[in-house]
């Protein structure tokens, strides 16, 4: 029979409940992925599919290296995972504060100006239907620059969902909010910065979290553009040129996982910034 005593004891220490609280969090998803690992690995060994096994991340000595030495960096091309992802990551911060700069104004001025909306909703919704990929030829002939083609790739995938969320959040703002200001002849700023900003900050988290997803997903795209260069992109695209397949599946999961960190990212500054209640 545990005691009062044992019990206290057992809640007083830190690690105990924690495991109780999260423990269930932390395995269930550590059984999912080594599950999906387990039939990936059944599925090549048998010969079902031609993908090499996640086993070969290990025994392939090209990818071992990529592996394990992400820091690598002999010149030129040749440079570990690590300095390859930094680099697409520096692509993406510029194309997305971009999207969210340009997505937010032109999300507070459509969804404020019913006119304006109107006339400008046709082109946004045709727009934002063409693939990332798409806009790679177009972005060769318009901008000779291939870095500026790259950015402006991962540009304009990303700036639709901050755009259409905004304009969404701007016009959700309750109709009474709008007649107290009105009474109370409340100035434009005062409007600006107290009633329709925090009214539409759900919205335009969303898009932006959305945004950062497809920013990042653009980037194999963005980088196809700039051949010869160092990111993340292009070291998959030449990886399966050279049909070097397992350092693709790698480059893969550097993907994966970055996506994952930059999507946890802008969920934790949603819950800081926003309040409770408007989550």
């Amino acid at each position: 029979m545990v005691t009062q005593a044992e019990v206290r004891r057992r809640d007083a220490n830190p690690l105990q409940k924690f495991w109780k609280e999260k423990g269930s969090d932390l395995v269930l998803p550590l059984i999912g992925v080594v599950g999906f690992l387990l039939i990936w690995q059944f599925l090549s060994s048998s010969g079902i599919t031609r993908l090499p096994a996640p086993s070969s991340l290990f025994t392939d000595k090209r990818t071992r290296d990529l592996l394990f030495y992400p820091f690598l960096d002999r010149g030129g091309l040749d440079k570990g995972l690590f300095w390859q992802t930094l680099a697409s990551l520096q692509r993406v911060a510029i194309g997305y504060t971009a999207a969210a700069i340009v997505g937010i104004g032109m999300g507070i001025l459509v969804g404020s100006n019913r006119k304006v909306n109107q006339m400008l909703d046709p082109i946004f919704q045709f727009l934002r239907m063409i693939a990332p990929l798409a806009w790679v030829p177009i972005t060769l002939i318009a901008l000779p620059n291939v870095q500026l083609a790259a950015i402006f790739v991962i540009f304009i995938t990303s700036i639709w969902p901050i755009l259409i969320n905004t304009t969404v959040g701007v016009q959700q703002i309750p109709q009474d909010y709008k007649n107290v200001a009105r009474v109370l002849q409340i100035s434009p700023r005062k409007y600006f910065f107290k009633i329709l900003i925090p009214s539409a900050l759900p919205y335009i988290f969303t898009g932006l979290r959305i945004a950062i997803g497809l920013a990042w997903l653009a980037i194999i795209a963005a980088e196809i553009v700039m051949s010869g260069v160092v990111g993340i992109g292009f070291f998959i695209w030449d990886a399966y040129q050279q049909n070097y397949v397992s350092e693709v599946i790698l480059a893969v999961f550097y993907i994966g996982a970055v996506g994952l960190l930059l999507d946890r990212l802008m969920a934790f500054l949603q819950r800081k910034i926003l309040p409770a209640d408007n989550r």
